[in-house]
């Protein structure tokens, strides 16, 4: 059963990280468009299907994948495992934050430049190899 539950917390990970990638690109391309315009209501309607139809449920999936695993392979004593969590905690409040930022967009309130989310469009790809070197190199 602990194969199919990996398979599952990676495939979980992957539709979780193409959101965390994808969307602060929206935010780029929206705090360009003019509020009330066809284009801003145009990702608006983009970034609310992308965030509540993908990456919350992708986000939960791999919460109970990722601890149903961890609770199979006996890692909650080992200490990359908590820098794993560290990680993962922090990608978790990122998309709190980039989910905060749907609704300012969404109430035209977005005081933000476009270079602001290009910067954070590289927050999760950071986050993501920290966590993968954690899971496959296991340092400590």
């Amino acid at each position: 059963m602990y194969e199919w539950i990996k398979a599952l917390h990676v495939m979980s990970v992957i539709s979780w990280m193409a959101v965390l990638l994808y969307l602060p690109r929206l935010y780029v391309y929206h705090a360009g468009a003019e509020a009330g315009s066809d284009k801003s209501e145009t990702f608006k309607v983009m970034e609310r299907r992308l965030l509540r139809g993908i990456g919350n449920p992708a986000m939960i999936a791999t919460w109970i994948f990722g601890l149903w695993a961890a609770y199979d392979a006996y890692w909650f004593t080992a200490g990359w495992f908590h820098a794993k969590m560290a990680l993962v905690l922090l990608m978790t409040g990122y998309h709190m934050v980039m989910a905060r930022w749907r609704k300012d967009f969404e109430a035209d309130r977005n005081t933000r430049t476009e270079r602001f989310y290009r910067f954070m469009n590289e927050v999760p790809a950071v986050l993501m190899v920290g966590i993968v070197i954690l899971v496959i190199v296991k340092p400590f």
